[in-house]
């Protein structure tokens, strides 16, 4: 038996989502290099990976108000953050937990029909971002903001929500192109495993539940957070790259941000966020940090061969943000659900079990000892 540890190099199944060719991000057929050229707003990419069509002014009209009639949270839910804002607790886990109580508190939640699961769908990706913005004030002692219903683009309204201000034009062009960028990609970890759950034909809610659940790791989703305690960690104790990262590798400890299963020469994300990076930390007056970035980019490159992956220079985008380290995972995951959702619908579609097998290595034995003989350490 062929033994692929991680699954890696496995194809598993087929999808029309997402995909990387030739070193290149596709969603739905689109190259992401084009999207983000062109500016598309994050409503027509999770348009787009959920009806695997681009949208007309019609039908993005019609789905961008859909999305905003769903993005106001109870009063409930609030209720909910507010216990939740415990320093030890983190942010991602508040996230699993608090989509989890959307579940519970959704009458028609274990509704499976097509209508129920769309909406179902609305609802977790519209109030996702009202749910972080409102957690994020509500543990600096701030009340939530409700959310703009006057057509203002998911964008800037997640801005708006967090800090009750009016983004200015280069931080709404930031966080979409951030939020697109983060949408989906092929079967990462997280994905996968909302894949695996909608499998068992379980509830949309526990899929990404669970798909959270695997993003939170700081091998997936929670890299970004660590990239950043990487920099401010060279930063603040006046530590040079090189002595820093040798420390680091001296160790062999893994460096954040680097490194990919399936890239090999360069993420295609990583050009848009380093230059998205270099344009906001201008704008802030925060340029060391791009300058950081790049020695640490440069030094790894000559020294290890090694290169960034989406996560490392999306740290730096969303701290220009004005958005709270430890608060980076949940800004992924309000993009990434995006595709998330669209995988459940595929693979609910597909209507196969996911249930792979693994190879026994432990020992046989021939009967079970008796508690006498366990408690004697004689063999049975």
């Amino acid at each position: 038996m062929e033994i692929h540890k991680g699954l890696n190099g496995v194809v598993v199944s087929e999808t029309k989502i997402s995909a990387i060719v030739d070193n290149q991000l596709l969603f739905a057929g689109y190259n992401i290099d084009e999207l983000i050229h062109k500016n598309v707003l994050f409503e027509e990419v999770i348009y787009l990976l959920w009806y695997l069509k681009a949208p007309n002014k019609e039908e993005l009209t019609r789905f961008k108000q859909e999305l905003y009639d769903q993005m106001p949270v109870s009063d409930t839910i609030i209720t909910c953050l507010k216990i939740q804002t415990r320093e030890n607790l983190h942010p991602m886990s508040v996230l699993r937990s608090t989509i989890s109580l959307l579940g519970v508190f959704d009458p028609f939640a274990e509704e499976t029909d097509q209508e129920a699961v769309y909406k179902q769908s609305l609802a977790l990706q519209a109030k996702i971002p009202t749910i972080i913005a409102a957690y994020a004030r509500l543990r600096r002692g701030l009340d939530p903001i409700p959310p703009k219903q006057d057509g203002t683009e998911l964008a800037e309204n997640f801005l708006y929500m967090l800090t009750g201000e009016e983004p200015d034009s280069m931080q709404i062009y930031g966080m979409n192109q951030a939020l697109v960028l983060h949408a989906d990609h092929d079967f990462n970890a997280s994905t996968f495993t909302a894949r695996v759950c909608s499998s068992t034909l379980s509830d949309v809610y526990s899929c990404i539940t669970a798909a959270i659940g695997a993003l939170k790791g700081p091998l997936h989703g929670g890299a970004n957070e660590k990239v950043f305690d990487m920099l401010r960690e060279i930063a603040e104790g006046n530590l040079s790259v090189e002595e820093y990262l040798d420390y680091k590798l001296d160790r062999k400890e893994k460096v954040m941000g680097f490194g990919h299963r399936v890239y090999k020469t360069e993420d295609p994300r990583k050009k848009h966020l380093k230059r998205l990076a270099q344009k906001l930390t201008a704008a802030d007056d925060k340029q060391h940090w791009y300058f950081l970035s790049c020695q640490i980019e440069q030094y790894l490159k000559e020294k290890k061969g090694l290169i960034p992956n989406v996560d490392f220079y999306s740290a730096t985008v969303y701290h220009c943000l004005g958005i709270d380290s430890d608060l980076f995972t949940l800004l992924f995951a309000m993009s990434r659900v995006s595709g998330w959702l669209g995988h459940v619908h595929e693979q609910k579609e597909e209507d196969c079990l996911i249930r792979p097998r693994s190879f026994y290595v432990g020992e046989k034995y021939s009967c079970y000892p008796t508690i006498e003989q366990a408690n004697g350490g004689m063999e049975a």
